[in-house]
């Protein structure tokens, strides 16, 4: 069942959980809507939105589509269980409790103003509203239809374990044990779920990050090669979905995933048009520590 101290092995079929590299992806649904009209980067969300004018804090009224993905919103972070711990309860279905929660995160006063960048999982949460209101339909709904069907992949939501116990099982530090998460642990990530809850196999993974290396070389069947060029350098520092930088004349993306149980990382050598990826079923300090480590190897070789 993929758990530590266990004999079983992984395989090329089994899933695994992108953590917060799954803002990429509500990055690209979000290209996919910008390109086909459906709404704008410069998009404010009070136009989709007029109805909560009179209750949100005056400070988000001009907050734009790419304020939100680009985490220049000053919306708080959400990383943290204490603040999750405070978020009254919600009901309904998934898309009804997480806009419920949307409603609830621009009530709160915005850690930073202006345009100051400030890393917020719910941030995503909000730009995911916008996307739901601009089609009537749920994220999870528009990530089958603008991801998984043009891609020819199928990513899922949740922990790999939730519907097959066989898939791999994440693990955490608790009292200085690394323990496995079974799919009973009470952890739900479905309020901010566009900001940190989608699951893939690596081979699909793989496909993914291939189809971000052809569209910033020129290939333009699933995005304009502008609009992949602005989704991952477009916003200084952070993009949409991706930290760049430039370094000894190159380009890079980067973006690390986790959700405490799992660890996923991708860099992209934008200019050369290789990727590296790395992941683990293990969300630990130690796990990452030797994430990067495996990075380091791979970039010293090259790619």
């Amino acid at each position: 069942m993929g758990q530590k101290g266990k004999a079983d092995t992984a395989s090329l079929n089994d899933y695994w959980h992108l953590g917060s590299n799954t803002k990429a992806l509500t990055g690209l649904i979000a290209a996919r809507l910008v390109e086909q009209g459906r709404l704008s980067w410069d998009t404010r969300l009070l136009e989709l939105f007029p109805e909560w004018e009179p209750d949100i804090v005056l400070a988000y009224n001009q907050v734009t589509l790419k304020n939100l993905l680009s985490h220049r919103a000053g919306i708080r972070p959400y990383t943290s269980g204490l603040e999750k711990m405070a978020v009254p309860k919600m009901e309904g279905s998934i898309a009804e409790k997480r806009t419920a929660f949307v409603k609830y995160v621009l009530t709160q006063q915005p850690i930073k103003t202006g345009l100051q960048f400030a890393y917020s999982n719910a941030g995503y949460a909000v730009a995911a509203a916008m996307l739901e209101r601009a089609t009537g339909k749920t994220w999870e709904q528009l990530v089958e239809e603008q991801i998984n069907k043009p891609l020819n992949l199928n990513a899922g939501f949740g922990w790999p374990n939730l519907t097959d116990e066989h898939q791999p099982w994440g693990h955490w530090e608790n009292m200085g044990k690394v323990l496995p998460v079974g799919p009973d642990v009470d952890y739900d990530l479905s309020l901010m779920e566009p900001a940190g809850d989608i699951k893939m196999t690596l081979p699909d993974y793989v496909k993914l990050i291939q189809a971000n290396l052809k569209g910033l070389k020129g290939d333009e069947s699933y995005l304009k090669k502008d609009t992949w060029q602005f989704l991952h350098s477009g916003v200084e520092g952070y993009a949409i979905g991706w930290s760049h930088q430039e370094k000894d004349g190159k380009q890079y993306s980067e973006h690390l995933g986790s959700a405490g149980t799992f660890l996923c990382y991708v860099l992209i050598d934008v200019t050369k048009g290789k990727a590296c990826i790395v992941m683990t079923n293990e969300g630990t300090d130690e796990a990452q520590k030797y994430l990067m480590e495996t990075r380091n190897k791979l970039i010293a070789g090259k790619l």
